[in-house]
């Protein structure tokens, strides 16, 4: 099951924050961040075995659970908000292998903006947010 979930980890991580995959790779952290977070959930593993759950409950629960404190993706908010508004620009972008690195550094670009506007599931799909997010990336790609 441990192996399942960290699996399913990594693959969310590579998805959604590859920024922290990329950043935990050079500091020679990724595995004991994903086996940390894999023991993490050590104690509803067995809890939801008690209650007899079938095992791709377990693994839907213990991964909702792993990554609760990665959500929202800013990286994949500004992928996506790229990709839908600034299209020609994700293309070339994305065709020239330079995508992540890019979106990497709009992370950076628009911090200040996900504090001020205090970046959550529940502001995610905030106007105001989004067009303050789009005016940064108009900006950094007029550079």
């Amino acid at each position: 099951m441990k192996t399942q979930l960290i699996k399913r980890l990594h693959d969310y991580l590579l998805e959604h924050h590859t920024d922290l995959l990329i950043a935990l790779q050079e500091d020679h952290r990724l595995d004991h961040y994903l086996n940390s977070k894999a023991d993490s959930v050590d104690d509803l593993i067995l809890q939801l075995q008690d209650e007899q759950r079938p095992p791709y409950v377990i693994e839907a629960l213990c991964l909702e659970e792993l990554t609760r404190d990665l959500r929202p993706s800013r990286f994949s908010y500004l992928r996506d908000l790229l990709e839908e508004e600034f299209a020609a620009d994700y293309r070339r972008m994305r065709d020239s292998s330079i995508l992540t690195y890019e979106i990497i550094n709009l992370i950076g670009a628009c911090e200040p903006i996900f504090e001020v506007y205090h970046f959550s599931e529940e502001d995610e799909y905030s106007r105001d947010l989004q067009h303050a997010v789009m005016g940064m990336i108009a900006e950094y790609l007029n550079r």
